[in-house]
């Protein structure tokens, strides 16, 4: 029986899985090399070797009721959109309020995780860790959860770039990027159009002389900020989903290239990719189309090779005088402390069972959280990737047998590859509400649209209307939150909250509508009488009109 666990990593996945695992009665230890919690949301101006790094002003670009965990909620206060700093807070609270501090240990590293000799009985792992000061500790642990995430090692391709170590200028990966104080008056050249590329050429654009953003493939580019100014999250509802599963892919990629075309031409910007829409995460940009509009980000194709300080594209254009190039190029990932024969490789990726488990081990004490990428946030994702295996951990529920586990890694690896354009560095895509709801039936908390249809229809409305915010699986079954149901009915309200900074009156605002729909009838009733005074044979003329006609 599982009692004493290992948490890996102190971030958004790991302070989830510590909580996951004290629902469940059993003790956790999280070791944390660092010396603070937030794991990526954590920024430090100097980045740290084999560690997440963020830049000064990033922004999550997931809208706060879609990124929070189930059964704390976001203060009504704080942005729809939130700054890395109050993302922080938002970890600081959760681990305040659920008490998880004291189950922390800050600047230890896990060196190496290996089966003890017994494995295949007890399940057990040996754990070997360092503190700041050098001094190694033994462990013995009943289970092991890794939570450090898949942005800690720079993929930084310089032998695709012919010419590279004649560049006289200054060039880095994303991963270095702090801010733009290097770019003031300089001519750079960003490549790769992600997130991350998107950031840093808009936000350098502002203070260079010229930003040119290099990209292979292209990409679409979605705006946070949608229709009526909501959030546009807010649209990634249960129906939305159920209508992917029956309408034609093809006809959902027209429908959303359309709407997006409507906003901003994506061939005349030079963005429109080769893929269509939903066979990759966007690219959620608001200010990008309008630098590129403005002349200051100029987009251009895949460099063909370096001549000093000329940047030479695929298509035979060049960047002259280029001072600094940035590669935000993606990310390699590794486990450095666990056992090679712990890891499964299929295809370009580490094959896991629902995402989650290595399917080779004897026992299933092992599990890696948060190793997805996704149109949405990891962290509600993580939590109930924890929910899943800390369940799995107490026997609550049994994994299949290892060949059917490894059937079920190589079909979806089968289908990641149907469905997506996948590559060596982004093999981990999964779909944000497919993902959540396949975790949540074999917990046992995936919402029931027929029972809220019958027992509770307004909760039905919002399930199956509103978006698919974490606090739908915390309605029912184990783990179930009385506070859930509340939260789901009071999402807009948070949404709106932040925005009412200026009181405004609507009675004035109803007010002045009605006068002005007053004054256009007078104003009609007052032409008609005109002109039928000077008229007067019309109405009689309009009467004969509609008289019915005699035989």
């Amino acid at each position: 029986m599982v009692h004493k666990v290992a948490v890996i990593g102190a971030g958004p996945c790991g302070l989830t899985s510590v909580k996951a695992c004290l629902d469940e009665g059993m003790e956790p230890t999280c070791f944390e090399s660092s010396d603070d919690m937030g794991g990526l949301w954590k920024f430090k101006e100097v980045s740290e070797p084999n560690r997440a790094s963020i830049y000064r002003s990033l922004t999550i670009n997931v809208w706060k009721e879609m990124m929070c965990y189930s059964d704390y909620p976001i203060p009504a206060d704080y942005p729809n959109y939130m700054h890395h700093s109050k993302i922080l807070n938002y970890f600081r609270m959760y681990a305040d309020h659920f008490k998880l501090l004291q189950y922390i240990r800050f600047q230890t590293k896990v060196k190496s995780v290996k089966q003890r000799p017994d494995f295949s009985r007890t399940g057990q792992w040996d754990v070997v860790t360092e503190t700041r000061d050098g001094y190694e500790e033994n462990h013995i642990f009943d289970a092991i959860i890794c939570c450090t995430g898949h942005f800690n090692y720079p993929n930084l391709p310089l032998k695709d770039f012919p010419g590279i170590e004649t560049f006289e200028g200054k060039y880095s990966h994303s991963w270095d990027y702090k801010g733009p104080e290097d770019m003031h008056g300089k001519r750079v050249v960003v490549i790769g159009i992600g997130n991350s590329g998107g950031d840093i050429a808009v936000e350098g654009s502002r203070v260079a002389e010229q930003v040119y953003l290099s990209t292979r493939s292209g990409a679409w580019v979605i705006r946070q900020v949608s229709d009526n100014g909501l959030p546009v999250d807010r649209f990634n509802t249960r129906f939305v989903h159920i209508m992917f599963r029956l309408l034609p892919m093809r006809f959902l990629n027209w429908l959303g290239e359309k709407k997006l075309n409507s906003m901003y031409d994506h061939a005349m910007y030079g963005l429109k990719p080769k893929h269509r829409l939903f066979s990759q995460i966007p690219v959620i940009n608001d200010d990008l189309p309008f630098r590129i509009l403005s002349g200051s980000v100029i987009v251009k194709p895949n460099i063909k090779e370096i001549r000093g300080s000329t940047v030479v594209f695929d298509d035979g254009s060049t960047a002259e005088n280029v001072d600094l190039i940035v590669f935000a190029t993606g990310y390699n990932y590794d486990f450095p402390y666990l056992p090679k024969n712990a890891i499964y490789k299929s295809g370009h990726r580490i094959g896991l069972y629902k995402h989650v488990f290595p399917p080779i081990l004897e026992q299933p004490t092992l599990a890696i959280v948060g190793f997805i990428h996704s149109d949405g946030a990891i962290m509600p994702q993580a939590e109930m990737q924890a929910r899943f295996v800390t369940r799995v951990f107490k026997g609550h529920k049994k994994l299949p047998s290892n060949q059917a586990m490894i059937k079920a890694v190589e079909n979806d690896t089968k289908k990641i590859a149907k469905n997506y354009v996948v590559s060596k560095l982004t093999p981990l895509q999964v779909d944000f509400v497919e993902h959540m709801d396949d975790l949540a039936k074999d917990i046992g908390v995936q919402p029931n649209l027929l029972w809220l249809f019958l027992t509770d229809f307004p909760l039905f409305k919002k399930v199956l209307w509103g978006p698919v915010t974490a606090y739908q699986y915390r309605l029912m079954g184990p783990g179930k939150w009385e506070g859930a149901r509340r939260a789901i009915f009071t999402q807009y309200d948070r949404m709106y909250q932040p925005l009412k900074t200026r009181q405004l009156n609507a009675q004035q605002s109803s007010t002045t509508g009605f006068l002005i729909k007053l004054s256009l009838t007078f104003m009609a009733g007052g032409a008609a009488i005109y002109y039928i005074h000077r008229n007067p044979t019309t109405i009689s003329t309009l009467m004969s009109k509609l008289r019915p006609q005699s035989v």
